[in-house]
Parts: C-alpha cells; sequence; structure tokens
C-alpha cells in the first residue's frame, strides 16, 4: 500500500495559498517529495482565475478591491472562482500521473472518486459530470454543482486543486464575477441558485471545516487504497514558497498580465 503525505487543513492568503501548490508541485517534479494531499483554506476571501484568463473580462476588479477581496491567477487552466473564507474546503493532490490515471478524463475521474466518497459519508450522494469545453469536469448533487476543479501536468507529475462548498453566498459571489449577460448581481444568483448548491444547503444544516476535512482524508483513502501520515511542508518547500508568493503571486504583473520573473 502507497503512502502518501497528507498536509492537514491550514488557512493562508491566496498569494501564499497558490505559492504553496507550485512549491510542491516543483519539489515533487524532482523526486524531493513524496505524492501529497493537502487541505486548506482562505483568509481573507479571493478569487482565482485560470492560467490563460484576463481578470479583467472575468471580474469587477474595482468591487473586488472596495470589497478586500483578492484576486490571484492559477497555474492550472480552468474558469474563475471566488473562494469564501468561510464557505469552502479546498483541495490540492500533487502526485505522479502513473498513480492517478494514464490521461487527463482518467485523473479528474480519480480524484472525483475520493471527493465522491467524502461526500457519501457527510451523507450526500453527488454525480460526476465530465464538463465540456467551456468546464472543466465537477461533482454535482440533483444536478447542482457542488465541487470543482482544475488542473496542470508538468513532468509526469499533477497538480489539481478544487473546492467542496459548505456554504455558498450567491449575491456576494456575483458581485465579484462578471456575467456578460447579466443586469445585476440579483439577476445572475437568481439563475445560480438553480445551478449551484453547498453541504450546508443539501443537509440542511451547517457541518463544520473539519469534519469535512476528515471525510476528506478518509474518501482519499479508500478511493486511492493509500495511507495517509501528516507531514510538514520541507525547508525548500517553504522557502520556495516564500519566494513565489513575494515574487509572482502576490504581484499585478502575473495576476493582471500573467508574466513573472520568478522561478
Amino acid at each position: 500500500m502507497d503512502t502518501w503525505r497528507l498536509i492537514p487543513i491550514a488557512t493562508h492568503k491566496a498569494f501564499m495559498n497558490m505559492a504553496i501548490d507550485e512549491a510542491i508541485l516543483t519539489a515533487h517534479k524532482i523526486n524531493n517529495v513524496p505524492n501529497t494531499l493537502r487541505l486548506y483554506r482562505w483568509t481573507p476571501s479571493a478569487v482565482s482565475i485560470g492560467k490563460n484568463q484576463n481578470p479583467q473580462n472575468e471580474l469587477y476588479v474595482d468591487n473586488c478591491r472596495k470589497m478586500g477581496i483578492d484576486i490571484v491567477r492559477r497555474i492550472s487552466g480552468g474558469g474563475t472562482v471566488f473562494h469564501s473564507a468561510t464557505g469552502e474546503i479546498t483541495f490540492s493532490v500533487i502526485a505522479q500521473t502513473s498513480k492517478i490515471g494514464k490521461d487527463i478524463p482518467t485523473t479528474y475521474q480519480r480524484v472525483y472518486a475520493a471527493i465522491t466518497d467524502a461526500l457519501r459519508l457527510l451523507g450526500i450522494p453527488a454525480d460526476y459530470n465530465t464538463g465540456d469545453a467551456k468546464n472543466c469536469p465537477n461533482l454535482t448533487v440533483n444536478g447542482k454543482k457542488i465541487s470543482g476543479s482544475a488542473q496542470t501536468i508538468q513532468k509526469g507529475t499533477l497538480l489539481q486543486h478544487g473546492t467542496v462548498l459548505l456554504d455558498v453566498d450567491l449575491e456576494q459571489m456575483f458581485t465579484l464575477l462578471r456575467v456578460p449577460w447579466a443586469q445585476t448581481c440579483m439577476q445572475v444568483a437568481a439563475v445560480a441558485k438553480r445551478k449551484i448548491t453547498s453541504v450546508h444547503e443539501t443537509l440542511g444544516h451547517a457541518v463544520s471545516p473539519e469534519t469535512v476535512s476528515n471525510a476528506l482524508v478518509v474518501g482519499f483513502k479508500n478511493a486511492f487504497g493509500i495511507e495517509l501520515v501528516n507531514g510538514d511542508l520541507t525547508v525548500y518547500e517553504r522557502e520556495l514558497a516564500e519566494k513565489l508568493c513575494k515574487e509572482k503571486y502576490a504581484t499585478d504583473e502575473w495576476n493582471f498580465n500573467g508574466k513573472t520573473s520568478a522561478c
């Protein structure tokens, strides 16, 4: 049975969260660290955009700034995501593709099998959706999205990071996310209510982040047939994350133009 490293749930700013994910990916590519599952949260709330997106097209940037919402560009693809400081758990999987799947559809299916099992443990039956040209694969409950993720694969190493929605404030979300056809945030929130759900809405009561995080750990153990052992970032990963945070993810050059001088 394979043993993976588990980095237990912790909270960081958006820039550091993305820097840590990239630092683990880099360390794994050079065989410095084992396959890793990381769980985390965000403070303050933030919006992440896909690596090829233009924030001016995707966001009400002025609203983000007025509300103290960080904007960060991911190195993964996919669309724009609102990360609530209180309303989600985020996971990242950094692992050899040979341990997960031979192609992108398989890797998504394997990771979502773990999330599906975690939701099952919470009493939530979720369905896997393959996505389409505009949307990455996701999980739904009664046709409503409860978990989404995005990925990048580099030199045989997968980084897939995604969310499980604990609760959702659609009015706040669409005060930040730009939807071309909508005239008001209330209009798009009303439509989104039929398309997005959360653990809270599905069960009818709140579930603590710790409970959901514990379910995710069990879900990954079950789906991958692995042992997960608590661990910390290595010195190499910590130092690289600090460098990436300062020189890349906390800069407008990266977040608004997709360019960086960082390693």
